[in-house]
């Protein structure tokens, strides 16, 4: 049995919003927010699988449209902020005063994921 994963080490608020570390898949068949993982160098993610493929930035923008819409935030808040030809990407959320309910949120699907 895995160690438990701790969601705030994926999922962290900041002043003005949230900070996340994303382990993205492209080429996936569909477009989901995924499971927390612990990498097997100790950092912990947020899993995230998108149909996009991993050319000209597209399952970046993908990326950004499925945290967009989970969260029911602009797109203009959503911005990968490093990580952007690795899979394991840094996404700046700016939501403000609704930072902690857009944690508890993502860590909500993260569990019903596994």
């Amino acid at each position: 049995m895995s160690e438990a994963v701790d969601p705030r080490a994926a999922i962290r608020l900041e002043r003005g919003g949230l900070a996340l570390r994303v382990r993205l898949t492209p080429k996936s068949s569909r477009d989901a927010v995924g499971r927390l993982e612990r990498l097997a160098d100790g950092n912990e993610v947020l899993t995230a699988h998108v149909r996009a493929l991993p050319a000209d930035g597209a399952a970046n923008a993908a990326l950004v449209r499925l945290l967009a819409d989970v969260l029911d935030v602009a797109k203009s808040k959503v911005e990968v902020v490093a990580g952007h030809s690795s899979r394991v990407k840094t996404v700046r959320i700016s939501a403000d005063a609704d930072a902690d309910a857009a944690a508890k949120r993502l860590a909500g699907l993260a569990a019903k994921a596994e």
